[in-house]
Formats: C-alpha cells, structure tokens, sequence
C-alpha cells in the first residue's frame, strides 16, 4: 500500500490539486519527489556519486555568487574543483548560528529571488532568523512527501495537524482555509492545553476520523492521556500513523499514542533550518534523506567520530543555493548506524537523536499550554543570543538570556508584557541577562521548564 492513494479523492488530490499548487508556486515538488522514491533504492555505492556531484556543484556556485562563501574560500584557498570524496567537505570550517547572525546578507546567493525569511527558537534555545530559496522548499516538501508515503497514506487522506507554529497559525485566511478543505487537513493550535481544549481536540478528531495524524509528540501524547482520563475510545477511527516531530520522542509517549489511537507512531527529524533530514520506516528504521543532505556526527573539537559513536549532528543541505547551509551546526546530538534496514532502502540510518525536549506551562488560570507559546515571545528579539525559560510557579516565572550589544530595556518590557500576557498579568516575570545558560545535568538542553506542569500533568 506504501504510496498509493487509498480512494479516488485522495488520488484527486495527490495526483492533480496538490501538484496543480506547487506548480502556481513556481514550485518542482513533484519532479523532486518521483525523483526521491527512485534513489531510496539505490544501494550506498551507487547513492554516493549522486551526491558528491551535488555537493561540489553547490559548493561552485557558493564560490562565486555567495560573499560569505566566496571570502572563505578564498581564505582558506580551498577550491571546490580539487574534492576528490564528500568527506572533503571536512576542510570546511562549521557554519554556527553566530555566523548566520553575523553574515546573514552575506549568505544570500546574488542570484537568489523571492526568498522566504523564516526564524527559529532552535532545539538549543538560540534563536535564528535565515532565509530559504524555492529549490530547498521544494525538495523539503517532496521528502515529507515520500517518507508520507512510506506508511500508506498520502496528501489527501483526512489529517489533523497538531501545530503551534506562528507560520501556520498565521496563515488561517480564506484562502488557507479553502486549501485546507480541499486537502482534508485540519489544524488544531498545539499552544493551550486546557481541559476544555483537550476535549474539543479530541471531539473534533473522533468528528473527522483521520488516516493520519502529525504534531509534536508531547501534544499528542498529552491528548491520548486526556482522552483515557475521559474513558473516550480513539481506536476505532482507523487512524493509521502519527508523524511525530520537532520534539524528542520518549518511549512513553510512542507507547501512549500508539495504544490510544490504535496506530503506528513514525518519528521524524529535522528542523526549519536544517531541513527534513530524516525519518522512521514502518520497519522502524530512521532514513537519512542523503540524496539532499550530508549528515556528519562530529565530537567536540569538530572531529568526525566513528559510526555508532555519539557526537553532534552537521548538515550540509544540498538543495540551498539560495542561501547555503554548509556544514551547520545543529546543536542536537545523534548516533549514525552502519546497519541495513530490512525495508530495502539504501538510506543510511541514524540509530539514535537527542536533544530536543519541551515542557507544557500553566496560566494562573490553570490553562495548560505547550511551552513554546513562550518561546515565539522571545526568539524575534534580534539581540537575544540564548535563552531559557523556568516557570517555577504559577506566580513567578524567570527568562535567562545571553545577548549582544544593542538589547535594551525596551526589550525586557516586551518580553514582560509578552509572557505575562500568555501566563497571567499577576505572575512576576524575571528577566536575568546573564554570560552563558548551563545545561542540564543529562548534558542535554531545554530551552522550556515549567516546575508546576510537571508536577500537576
């Protein structure tokens, strides 16, 4: 069943109105994604010269139409000409998130046109504002199509979408809400999780019986815990995946959606910046989208290290001409694994990803909220370098930050009024400018901790 539609409408949808918009979006989506389903067989040997050749053509054309990438190399007298395998990407430097800040106008291509500017909180709490070009849109869409896919259900088939992105929130007009109905998706705002939401959340899913649901892992988790308190049966609706992503996955929470739903639960990671990078298999197995994307796992001094050996995840994404993301540096920690996948694909296999891991928080009201409504109130702020967000209580919640020349006062009220506006007028909201925010003891990150969610949920 794996990428066939499942009735004459998805089919519709799929084959002629999905491809019908992409393409009124100057958009090769299509093209990209039968190209995709063709190279996942391939066999690494055969992969690898695709994506050598990919590589060294993007690094030509940063050499001579991006400033940033230009005065690099020229630096360094490194020439794209002279690479021999992809790991000569290594004699690169490692692109940071400080050095996008520092260069962003620099990265941009002199050939680039309509570029989309995006901004992102970031698995490390460090936001970033970066743009993308149509080629990489284009290419992340057909590889969250193919790995859609994968499971046996395609664009078309009744969704609800668990999100709590400003992008997508924002963009609920006539329009958008038109499209939606066409391609049987719905969205429902991950960001308040109050009892009475829980309940009109799981209404409207049991109302429209979708083949698949997407969200973050801890809202979809947090819905099947609500629907067992409740003693509602959502097994019976014939959902048949949960794409999970943008958050680590716990075992609890895969257990919990898959008993609750009745479905199989599908990892997936990646990141607005990074791009689609990779994601489970229905034989469990997560995919490297490598025709794309270069993963290295790198240890602290930048050095590769070897394959089943924990290091932080670099990405060189290959479809960004635009506005290039070379050797960047993801701030998550990952594992690759040099088994094959009994599904047959030729993709080489992350064994394991860390590092993401978000909170709810709670109103004074008692409204619960996924942590990242919190999140977008700081992350635009162009001065903010770092944070991290500690709600310990419902009546005081405190906001650490790193940040460079140019923050003012100015800026503290409008994160004040930002956060208390979501959490209350009556909480004492603490802004602590401050050198660098420690991890936690795990030695992972979160950029969200509420004191009083985990104690109550």
């Amino acid at each position: 069943m794996a990428g066939r539609p499942t009735n004459l409408y998805t089919a519709l949808v799929s084959g002629v109105l999905f491809p019908l918009q992409e393409r009124l979006k100057g958009h090769d989506t299509v093209a990209v994604r039968r190209s995709l389903e063709q190279s996942q067989w391939l066999e690494r040997e055969r992969l690898e010269p695709l994506r050598f050749a990919r590589l060294r053509a993007l690094l030509q054309h940063a050499a001579h139409h991006v400033p940033y990438y230009r005065g690099l190399f020229t630096r360094l007298k490194f020439a794209p000409s002279d690479m021999r395998t992809v790991g000569d990407i290594a004699r690169l430097p490692f692109l940071a998130k400080a050095d996008i800040r520092r260069n962003l106008e620099a990265l941009k291509s002199d050939q680039a046109r309509g570029l989309v500017r995006f901004n992102t909180g970031g698995s490390t709490g460090e936001p970033l504002i970066f743009y993308l070009g149509s080629e990489r849109i284009s290419h992340d869409v057909a590889a969250k199509w193919r790995a859609t896919r994968w499971w046996g259900v395609d664009i078309g088939d009744p969704e609800i979408v668990v999100w709590g992105s400003p992008i997508e929130l924002g963009a609920q007009d006539r329009l958008r809400a038109v499209r939606d109905a066409l391609m049987r998706t719905q969205l429902l705002p991950a960001f308040e999780m109050s009892e009475r939401k829980l309940d009109e959340f799981i209404a409207c899913i049991r109302r429209r019986r979708p083949k698949m649901l997407f969200g973050y892992p801890s809202a979809l988790a947090h819905i099947a815990s609500q629907a067992e308190r409740r003693g509602i049966t959502m097994d019976d609706l014939g959902v048949k995946v949960a794409f999970v992503t943008s958050e680590k996955l716990y075992d609890e929470q895969r257990i919990r959606i898959e008993t609750t739903f009745g479905c199989a639960v599908a990892d997936g990671y990646g990141s607005r910046e990074a791009g689609f990078i990779a994601h489970q298999c229905p034989a469990g197995a997560m995919h490297v989208t490598a025709e794309d994307i270069i993963v290295e796992i790198a240890d602290e001094s930048g050095r590769p290290v070897s394959t089943g050996c924990q290091g932080e995840i670099v990405v060189t994404h290959l479809a960004t001409r635009d506005f290039p993301f070379i050797r960047y540096k993801t701030g998550d920690i990952g594992v690759y694994s040099d088994e094959a996948c009994d599904c047959g694909r030729g993709l080489p296999l992350l064994k394991k990803v860390d590092g993401r891991t978000t909170d709810f928080v709670v109103a004074q009201d008692g409204t619960v909220m996924h942590g990242l409504a919190l999140i977008y109130v700081v992350r635009d702020i162009p001065w903010v370098r770092q944070f991290k967000i500690i709600q310990e209580s419902l009546e005081r919640t405190r906001v650490l930050l790193v940040t460079d020349h140019g923050f003012s006062e100015k800026d503290i009220e409008t994160i004040r009024k930002g956060i208390g506006k979501r959490l209350g007028s009556g909480v004492h909201i603490e802004v602590e400018r401050i050198a660098e925010i420690p991890l936690e003891s795990s030695g992972k990150f979160r950029y969200v901790v509420s004191h009083v969610a985990t104690t109550r949920w």
